[in-house]
């Protein structure tokens, strides 16, 4: 799969549309670096991405040397001409009731699983009336163990429905949870038309107010279902991208290419996403065509399989060798390192690991030199188990008890790990949770204290069926903060 431009279908708009925004952006950049436009032109003319063209630069995640945007009024009307070719070229539309305003109607509430309480002490409390439209949502971990964020244009409601200025702040307050730390980022382009696109304007405000703090963790950017109109953008903000950050930009044509990098099942793909995928995927017949055959596991296969299987499987031990051999050589090696859990590993590596540790053999981590390979091999054994150790059927209610007082909490959650949770599960959690409490009283030096471990390890924990909204996930770190402070109280067995 070639990931350096997406994918110009036939039915598409042709991209000389877009020539006059591209020449405008050229010009000017021409102008203001001594950039070979004409170059640029012909690459561009031949639908190539002119992010591929190389010059010196400063190798920052931006250009932060004062570059304005080069874009011009014409590039900006043109790509306002190739969104509102694109919405007549692709007259795709789901099943469903429509709105008077032609908008899908949907209860993202019913399809995020979203809790049925609010908690005025709650952040994301204060941002409700941007939330409910389901923008933004976080997916737990990729598998290099980062967090994935998921942003759908097809949620963006009418643009004189949103306040685009609470948006940002939302957009912000969101990812400052996580930026501390490795983070992908997954856009779905599907849904983004004339009527519910932001204003330049605010496209420009966005980019200068993601200082490089928000840019310097993002390990990936991936585009989903791209069409001219991405093309026509990158042109317009090329100027001020660096080619390190277009480094980490990836096009992702189908969602069977996109899950080869993230677990698709624990992604939310909202439904329109889905359909128009399966329609692309009729019209255009890619080749090799996504299979769903699934494989038997390995005999002593560790990741992405039950936990009983692993334990029918290493002579009825409870704690899976993966998660005592992680443990133990942090606990040896880890507890010093600043960072540690916020980092992701190398991905060869880890694939590697992960191999080892499914063939059933141990892994000698001290020869591989890295103490956040364990560390991200933990995370990512945890996040690829069929159902989380805090089960599914367990979600709903654990979520609904962080809003008891505190010691009513600990008599309520003591009762679901004594008498709900399956003892295999139990276990594993406490061995876990323990471990993470020496991490805590080492967090002077290693800077990971009760609320950032909660933020790593709460969406690896437990998770919705469903999905959760950014609202839920808070209560799921919530109740990972809760369970690491109290865990004498509440691992009595």
């Amino acid at each position: 799969m070639d990931v350096s431009k997406p994918d110009v279908r036939p039915d598409e708009p042709n991209t000389d549309l877009g020539i006059d925004a591209a020449e405008a952006h050229i010009k000017s950049v021409s102008i203001s670096e001594g950039l070979p436009g004409q170059t640029e032109r012909a690459r561009f003319m031949k639908g190539e991405s002119i992010g591929d063209y190389k010059w010196e630069e400063p190798d920052l995640e931006y250009d932060e040397t004062g570059v304005d945007l080069a874009s011009g009024e014409a590039a900006e009307w043109e790509a306002e001409e190739e969104l509102a070719r694109e919405e007549q070229d692709h007259p795709f539309h789901r099943g469903g009731a429509i709105t008077p305003e032609g908008l899908i109607d949907e209860d993202f509430e019913e399809e995020l699983g979203s809790p049925a309480f609010e908690d005025e002490n709650d952040p994301d409390f204060l941002y409700r009336d941007i939330a409910k439209f389901g923008i933004v949502q976080l997916a737990g971990d990729d598998t290099l163990g980062r967090k994935v964020i998921v942003v759908s244009a097809c949620r963006l409601p009418l643009r004189e429905e949103l306040d685009h200025q609470r948006l940002l702040k939302y957009l912000k307050h969101t990812l400052d949870q996580y930026v501390e730390n490795d983070y992908t980022l997954v856009y779905f382009h599907h849904g983004l038309n004339s009527r519910n696109k932001p204003s330049f304007g605010w496209m420009r405000q966005a980019y200068n107010e993601f200082d490089r703090k928000y840019k310097k963790n993002l390990k990936a950017l991936y585009l989903v279902h791209p069409t001219n109109f991405i093309k026509l953008m990158w042109n317009i903000f090329r100027p001020i991208i660096s080619a390190k950050f277009g480094r980490k930009i990836m096009y992702m044509n189908y969602l069977h290419e996109l899950a080869q990098h993230l677990q698709l099942d624990q992604i939310i793909v909202p439904q329109r996403v889905r359909e128009y995928d399966a329609f692309l995927l009729t019209k255009n017949k890619p080749t090799p065509v996504p299979t769903s055959i699934t494989h038997a596991p390995l005999p002593r296969q560790q990741f992405g399989v039950e936990l009983k299987y692993i334990k029918l499987h290493n002579d009825g031990e409870i704690i899976p060798p993966v998660v005592r051999q992680c443990i133990d050589y942090l606990r040896e090696h880890g507890m010093q390192t600043e960072g540690i859990f916020r980092r992701s590993a190398n991905a060869n590596d880890l694939r590697r690991v992960q191999k080892t540790f499914n063939e059933g053999a141990p892994e000698n981590f001290s020869k591989l030199g890295d103490v956040h390979l364990p560390a991200a091999i933990l995370k990512s054994f945890l996040r690829q188990l069929p159902e989380p150790l805090l089960t599914y059927d367990l979600y709903d209610h654990i979520i609904r008890v962080q809003t008891l007082p505190e010691e009513d909490r600990v008599k309520e959650m003591r009762r679901i790990m004594v008498e709900e949770l399956a003892e295999d599960n139990y276990f594993i959690l406490k061995y876990i949770l323990h471990f993470l409490t020496e991490v805590v009283a080492n967090s002077d030096r290693n800077k990971m204290n009760e609320q950032n471990l909660a933020i790593v390890f709460g969406p690896n924990l437990m998770w919705s069926k469903n999905q959760a909204s950014l609202v839920s996930v808070g209560y799921v770190n919530a109740c990972t903060l809760f369970m690491i402070r109290r865990y004498r109280d509440l691992f009595v067995k």
